[in-house]
């Protein structure tokens, strides 16, 4: 709200008023909230969010469609995508339900093993949104104090985000000999965008030369799958899904899948993926020391806090 505001007057200011709004579309609640209403009474367009759908979940709503098809995505074939990975993730088998069984087999390794940290670590630069996506998505559903039936579990796992082939060299090592709390999930390609043959050189230096003729491609396929093996040998559990390659569909399916798995995994742990009761906490501080109307009693609280522990503040 605060970057609407600053874009909003620059926007007034470049364009006059009357004209501000032939550039704001509002995504928002169909029939309530504050921004329902604020853009009724200024007379903005609007896309509606399906109600219930949190921030986390909304990337295949209006939410993250209208960006993407203002970038140039093609919204169209991600929701192709993300329909055909709805027709697996609703197969009652699991081992043919893929979302299914990342839930099952991180939550079984979190509450048998000890794994609560999941490393995220697709094999491509392009995919580092993605990343940060999911780390969003698995922290926020999954980590929770309460069960759905008030009882106190503190349930989740602790998302990391790891890029390969460059967290090989800064992560890995703590994976490989560090602490046995972690399962590690690859994304890989079959194929890249884009792909570079690394030419005939230096023929004469062996530690350069077994290299001419293959692709970058290659090396970085080869690389994610000997980065596995490695932990498979040192019994540090990983798995990889594999995507033909980066398109708007492929990433319409991965969204999907890794949405239904979150709830599967919100299910097997009992807990509600929906809401965000920590986060919330939060925001009402903010609220309250921003000097939101009606959240002054955080405020309050929290000046009063600060009293108390003023001897430790430096």
């Amino acid at each position: 709200m605060s970057q609407f505001m600053i874009v909003h007057d620059r926007l007034r200011r470049s364009l006059g008023k009357s004209s501000v709004k032939d550039h704001i579309v509002i995504t928002t609640d169909p029939k309530k909230g504050f921004l329902r209403e604020f853009a009724n009474q200024e007379g903005y367009q609007t896309l509606d969010i399906p109600p219930g759908v949190g921030g986390r979940f909304s990337v295949l709503s209006a939410v993250g469609l209208l960006p993407l098809a203002v970038t140039g995505v093609n919204v169209v074939e991600l929701l192709k995508g993300a329909a055909a990975a709805s027709e697996v993730s609703t197969l009652p088998t699991l081992a043919r339900n893929p979302a299914y069984l990342f839930a099952v087999l991180t939550y079984l390794l979190k509450q048998l093993k000890k794994r609560s940290t999941l490393v995220f670590m697709p094999y491509a630069d392009a995919l580092t949104g993605i990343a940060d996506w999911f780390n969003q998505l698995w922290a926020e559903s999954l980590g929770k104090r309460y069960s759905t039936k008030g009882k106190v579990v503190f349930a989740g796992q602790t998302p990391v985000k790891a890029i390969g082939t460059t967290d090989q060299h800064s992560q890995l090592q703590l994976y490989m000999e560090g602490p046995e709390d972690k399962v590690v999930v690859f994304v890989g390609l079959k194929s890249y965008r884009v792909d570079i043959r690394i030419p005939a050189v230096f023929k004469e230096h062996e530690g350069l030369s077994y290299l001419s003729g293959q692709t970058l491609g290659e090396l970085i396929q080869t690389e994610q799958l000997a980065t596995a093996q490695a932990l498979a040998q040192a019994a540090r559990p990983n798995m990889t899904l594999t995507l033909n390659r980066i398109t708007a569909a492929s990433m319409g399916y991965l969204m999907y899948l890794l949405e239904v798995a979150t709830m599967a995994a919100g299910y097997l742990y009992q807990i509600d993926p929906l809401d965000q009761p920590g986060v919330e906490m939060s925001k009402n501080y903010t609220y309250g020391l921003m000097g939101r109307p009606g959240f002054e009693s955080y405020k309050a609280e929290f000046n009063k806090t600060l009293r108390s522990k003023k001897k430790y503040i430096v």
